[in-house]
């Protein structure tokens, strides 16, 4: 319907700029040509992933067999510096608008996320993309079930929360109305994706937001994870969540490949794909990382996650990047693949070039934050080299990257000596960026 609208508004422009008829019929069909040879988008987020818990991260760790998402690496890029924020409903808003926290007012959970903000899928609206538009999955950002329409999602189907009881027992919102569903939350989400994809005539984006591996842990259906002798009993559970962890991770993957093994071989061909996880690994199963450091946290733990982006028009393959992003990032760089020739938006730099070409620059600082207060938030943010941890309580802590990537050492502890001449010109320098980010 909406792809019939812009026909009819686009015919009615042409023709009264236009002498006769045929004029107009050469111009609509070189516009339809157009818009069918844009890439379809699917953006995958997982819940609660962190670097630990992704294979071939260089981060210790037992890693998941996950061979769909191992097999996109190969086939595309993984990014090594991606921070989202330490927690899933900021992160999610990031991505929605393209917009740091203290701007949306949406730097923790529990916050909503104002219908007033422009959506990444309003703004493709708004360039008349031509791209049909649905969010299946996690939403996180309102419990007002009318709030991904108000915000502009043609089609919203999913879990308004943060989680759910039961993956096997819980609320699905469809159509602004909410029913009971006993189908595991991992299949469900994906047959959704599968038939909404299914019925899609013309360019899609699809925003598809798996719960897993978010708790409840839990033993998955068999034909959907490998790893062995796990008992299903609460008890053995508790005791030890990892291996139940992972295993929701692969059944994640599992239906990962379902999902784009259902799509034709040309359409799969048309597909950009992204992968993400929303911030760090929780506390009950994180490995590597130092405790208390990773999700909830600005650690790198918490804020640095896994980004795998492949398919259509990705020319780099099997390779890693280290630029640094943001998820903002995400905003401008789907709607430049959707067409858009802009190269930042809000607080969104277009990354697009990266696909094609390495040693390309487009952030020199990334930025990350959390909090309930936006005028007194724990913030922190990093170049290359460097990170600075700012926390509303007037603690700072400052740690060499590049060198100590687990932060071990913080060069700003007062039984150390004073900071060297490059770390003392990093910090005033990261602290530099800050005015101006919230200036």
């Amino acid at each position: 319907m909406k792809l019939s609208y812009f026909k009819l508004l686009f015919l009615f422009l042409v023709f009264s700029a236009c002498s006769n008829a045929e004029d107009v019929a050469f111009i609509i069909q070189d516009k339809e040509e157009n818009i069918a040879k844009q890439p379809n988008i699917l953006l995958i987020i997982a819940d609660d992933m962190g670097l630990d818990a992704t294979p071939n991260y260089n981060i210790d760790g037992i890693k998941p067999n996950m061979p769909i998402l191992q097999s996109l690496m190969s086939n595309g890029i993984k990014f090594n510096n991606l921070w989202s924020y330490p927690l899933c409903t900021p992160t999610r808003a990031s991505i929605l608008t393209g917009k740091y926290g203290f701007r949306t007012e949406v730097t923790n959970v529990g916050h909503n996320l104002s219908s007033n903000e422009q959506s990444i899928q309003n703004y493709l609206d708004g360039m008349n993309s031509g791209y049909s538009h649905a969010v299946i999955g996690k939403w996180h950002l309102s419990g007002d079930i009318s709030h991904p329409n108000a915000i502009g999602i043609d089609e919203y189907t999913g879990v308004l929360g943060g989680g759910v009881q039961s993956y096997w027992n819980w609320n699905l919102v469809e159509n602004m109305q909410s029913s009971k569903s006993t189908e595991y939350t991992t299949t469900k989400f994906t047959d959704l994706a599968i038939n909404w994809i299914g019925s899609q005539n013309q360019p899609w984006f699809l925003w598809l937001a798996y719960n897993a591996p978010h708790t409840p842990f839990h033993l998955p259906p068999s034909e959907l994870y490998s790893q062995v002798g796990l008992a299903s009993d609460q008890s053995s559970i508790d005791a030890n969540p990892l291996p139940y962890y992972l295993a929701m991770l692969e059944a994640m993957d599992t239906e990962m490949g379902r999902l784009i093994n259902s799509m034709s071989q040309e359409e799969r061909d048309n597909t950009f794909i992204v992968f993400i996880g929303d911030n760090g690994t929780p506390n009950q199963v994180v490995q590597t990382y130092p405790n208390r450091r990773a999700k909830n946290s600005l650690y790198q733990g918490g804020v640095n996650v896994p980004m795998v982006i492949s398919g259509k028009n990705v020319e780099r393959k099997g390779v890693e990047e280290e630029a640094l992003l943001c998820t903002t990032d995400l905003f401008a760089t789907i709607a430049g693949i959707a067409g858009s020739n802009i190269s930042e938006i809000n607080d969104s730099k277009n990354f697009k070039s990266m696909f094609n070409a390495p040693g390309i620059t487009v952030r020199d600082y990334v930025y990350s934050e959390i909090g309930d207060d936006i005028n007194n938030l724990d913030h922190t943010i990093r170049n290359d080299k460097y990170k600075l941890m700012k926390f509303s309580s007037g603690n700072e802590a400052l740690y060499h990257l590049a060198e100590d990537p687990l932060e071990s050492i913080n060069l700003l502890d007062a039984n150390r000596l004073p900071l060297s001449e490059e770390a003392q010109m990093a910090k005033e320098a990261l602290e530099s960026e800050i005015i101006n980010i919230k200036s």
